[in-house]
C-alpha cells in the first residue's frame, strides 16, 4: 500500500496562524506533519507563503478557495497565486444548506468548468463536506448528486467526521467514492463526546486509513480539529501522535 503523507488544515490552528504565522507552521512541522492545507493566506502573498513552507520543508496539500476564485474571470489570477504557492488542489469548501436539486447541479457544473481549465496545468478542483450534504432531497444526496455530475477528476474531499454528523455511513461513502478522494479529511466523531480529538470517538480509523491506502487516489491525509478539548496546537500534535500509532 502507498505511504500517503499527512498534512494538517489550517483552520485547525487559525488563531495560532493569526497572530504567528512563522511559528505555527514551524510547531506543525516539528510535530511530524509533511504538509498544510490553507483556509486564507493572512495577507501574505504566494512567494512568501511558498518561502515559509520550504524553510520548513513543508509542502501546500491543499487550499479551501472560495467559489468566486475559480470564476472565469478569476481564474488566470487564481492559477497563478496557486502555482507560486505550489499546490494542487483548490478545495471549495461550503455551500449553504438547500433543498434546491438545480443548486447542487449549478455547482456540479462550476466544478467542471474549472476543472477542464485547471487540469492541463496538473490542478485540480473539487468540493468538501459538511454535514447536509448527506440530507436527502428528491430520493439523493446533494453529495450524490455532485459526484454523479462531475468529471472524474473533480475532488470529492471527504471529510469522515463531518459525514458522521449528517447521519452517514463514512465508510461506505469512502469506499463508493474512493476514486474521487484525491484528498481526505481526518476529522473524529463521537455519539458521547462533543470534543473529541482523534482517537477518541467512533471512526474506525485503522480500517479507514487501510480503505483510503488500498484505493491508491490519495495524495494527502489532512487532519481537521475544530472542537477544542486542549488547546489547538496541543491537539493537532495529540492527532498526530495518534495517528502515528497507526503507522502512519
Amino acid at each position: 500500500m502507498a505511504r500517503i503523507p499527512m498534512a494538517i488544515q489550517l483552520y485547525s490552528v487559525r488563531k495560532d496562524c493569526a497572530e504567528d504565522l512563522p511559528g505555527t507552521l514551524a510547531a506543525l512541522a516539528e510535530m511530524g506533519y509533511a504538509g498544510v492545507e490553507f483556509a486564507g493566506y493572512h495577507d501574505r502573498s504566494a512567494a512568501e507563503l511558498r518561502r515559509l513552507l520550504d524553510d520548513l520543508g513543508l509542502q501546500a496539500a491543499g487550499s479551501h478557495v472560495r467559489g468566486h476564485e475559480l470564476a472565469p474571470e478569476n481564474l488566470p489570477a487564481t492559477l497563478e497565486f496557486h502555482q507560486t504557492l505550489g499546490n494542487r488542489y483548490l478545495i471549495i469548501p461550503w455551500m449553504d444548506p438547500s433543498d434546491d436539486r438545480q443548486m447542487w447541479l449549478d455547482l456540479a457544473k462550476r466544478l467542471n468548468a474549472a476543472a477542464e481549465k485547471l487540469a492541463p496545468h496538473g490542478l485540480r478542483t473539487g468540493y468538501h463536506n459538511h454535514g447536509h450534504e448527506f440530507k436527502p432531497i428528491t430520493g439523493e444526496t446533494p453529495w450524490d448528486i455532485v459526484a454523479g455530475n462531475t468529471r472524474p477528476e473533480v475532488v470529492m474531499q471527504l471529510d469522515l467526521g463531518n459525514a458522521c454528523h449528517g447521519g452517514a455511513d463514512p465508510m461506505a461513502y469512502l469506499r463508493k467514492y474512493l476514486d474521487r478522494a484525491g484528498t481526505v479529511h481526518l476529522k473524529e466523531f463521537s455519539a458521547t463526546n462533543d470534543q473529541p480529538l482523534i482517537g477518541e470517538g467512533d471512526i474506525p480509523w485503522a480500517e479507514a486509513l487501510d480503505t483510503i491506502e488500498a484505493g491508491g487516489t490519495t495524495e494527502w491525509y489532512i487532519v481537521e480539529q475544530e472542537v477544542y478539548p486542549v488547546a489547538p496546537l496541543e491537539a493537532a500534535k495529540r492527532c498526530r501522535e495518534f495517528l502515528r500509532t497507526l503507522g502512519r
